[in-house]
């Protein structure tokens, strides 16, 4: 298995060579070469494998020569042994035809963790191989943050820094991250938003130099080997909802495209889908372009869904490839376009074949505390922000004779304020949460200059 850009660059790198590198040379993010695929019978096997065989049976397919197949299940039999739940996605029935999929039982109590728990393996297995300190740069709206901390604290060889923007992350949010102690571990309050952390974090691994004399790697879902761990429980959920012998739907609350796209995956690899459904709060920049064919960057707003605070959708690259036929040099004038201007049109033929399988709506936040509300006092559960978008997300496209699965991607406790504010009582705290709340904070505030930070990372680069 080999991956090239999604700019054109025409060298192909392993999967470990794309885990490491973060984003191609070009600038482009790296892609399977050719798509994998899996039967009928295949997928049909999947159900009732425990989560962990199935992910290696799945990861396989995109890691190749660079994992042993029985080095691959170890690593992550390791990444999934500390989730809460036995299932460790459980999915739960809400209505006929709606269910819920709980990615939230992980360490840090976010999606995030599916995939950042594995990269944690990954990297200490790449980097011990190749015996050099690494430094990986990463930005977060909220959730990568704390899960990729997570991963590799304490970790020799290995040091993180994570960009945030200051004042705009729940309070349960940054706790997780800048209570953590571990000296490997470096937390950046950027005055500024999601878009100009992840702005950042591109423009160093755009400095070659940069690059290479700090061996720099990505945690952010520009990471391709992040989108592969997550394809894995579209393929989990689908199997127990009736796939293969029906096609399932999918809903999910989107800012940055990477969940979906790992979505989109799963159905070039063979899994039948039906709709990729894309909720997304007022910072709707996916809804209008599903709607017009057009991505235009407009004022972003803060709201009680701030993991989803996004104008600048990192991963849609990934999807724009492939709606242009693979043409890179296509994709990169697109995104020149967008960078200079602030917004493209993608061709129409790329718009018509989006739209066979993407549904998107955005919901404000009185519509998205409603649902909330009305999720509570259907089944007594709370449900966090971002979930809840999802959620009525699906029930807005729902099909008669379809299963839809909203991915729940976030614990309620994590956004305590808008749990209470739309149910008007308390969302149960897990101890580790309220742990993080009494301990002493650690970060470094930082202006939005791209000098000041990297002047941060390579005093703080493990040696």
């Amino acid at each position: 298995m080999k991956y090239l850009s999604t700019r054109g660059d025409s060298a192909l790198r392993s999967f470990e060579e794309a885990t490491l590198g973060g984003l191609a040379a070009d600038g482009g993010l790296y892609v399977p070469e050719t798509w994998p695929a899996f039967g009928e019978e295949e997928i049909r096997a999947f159900r009732g494998m425990p989560y962990a065989q199935l992910a290696a049976r799945v990861i396989a397919r995109f890691a190749g020569e660079s994992v042993p197949a029985g080095e691959l299940e170890k690593l992550l039999e390791r990444a999934y042994r500390n989730f809460g739940a036995r299932e460790v996605a459980p999915l739960k029935q809400l209505d006929d035809s709606l269910f819920s999929l709980e990615l939230f039982h992980g360490p840090t109590f976010a999606f995030k963790d599916f995939a950042l728990q594995f990269l944690g393996e990954l990297f200490g297995r790449f980097i011990g191989a190749r015996g050099r300190a690494c430094a990986i740069i990463g930005a977060t709206s909220g959730d990568t943050g704390s899960a990729a901390i997570e991963a590799v604290r304490g970790r020799g060889g290995i040091s993180l820094h994570m960009l945030h923007p200051a004042g705009r992350v729940s309070e349960v949010q940054r706790r997780q991250m800048t209570t953590v102690a571990d000296a490997n571990i470096h937390n950046l309050a950027v005055d500024g938003n999601f878009d100009d952390c992840q702005n950042l974090v591109k423009a160093m691994f755009n400095d070659a130099e940069f690059k290479k004399r700090h061996a720099l790697a990505a945690v952010n879902s520009i990471n391709w080997a992040r989108i592969a761990a997550q394809t894995v429980y579209y393929f989990y959920a689908a199997v127990q909802a009736g796939a293969p012998e029906r096609a399932v739907s999918f809903a999910v609350p989107s800012g940055n495209f990477g969940n979906v796209f790992a979505g989109y995956a799963a159905l070039q690899m063979g899994l039948p889908l039906r709709r990729l459904i894309i909720g997304t709060n007022r910072n709707d920049i996916l809804a209008r372009f599903f709607e017009s064919g057009r991505m235009q960057r407009r004022e972003l707003h803060a709201t009680i869904s701030p993991s989803m605070d996004i104008q600048i959708s990192s991963n849609f690259e990934r999807l724009l490839f492939e709606l242009c036929a693979r043409d890179g040099g296509r994709v990169r004038s697109l995104m020149e376009d967008f960078a200079k201007r602030g917004e493209f049109s993608a061709p129409p033929e790329a718009l018509r074949k989006a739209g066979e399988i993407f549904r998107a709506r955005r919901f404000t936040d009185e519509e998205t505390r409603a649902e909330m509300k009305r999720l509570y006092a259907a089944n007594g559960a709370f449900t966090d922000p971002h979930s809840a978008i999802g959620t009525a997300a699906a029930r807005a496209f729902a099909e008669d004779g379809v299963p839809t699965i909203a991915l729940a991607t976030a614990h309620a406790a994590k956004f305590g304020d808008a749990a209470r504010a739309a149910c008007g009582a308390e969302a149960p705290m897990p101890p580790a949460l309220r742990e993080a709340l009494r301990r002493e904070e650690r970060m470094t505030p930082v202006a939005n200059d791209l000098d000041a930070v990297k002047e941060l990372v390579a005093r703080g680069a493990a040696r």
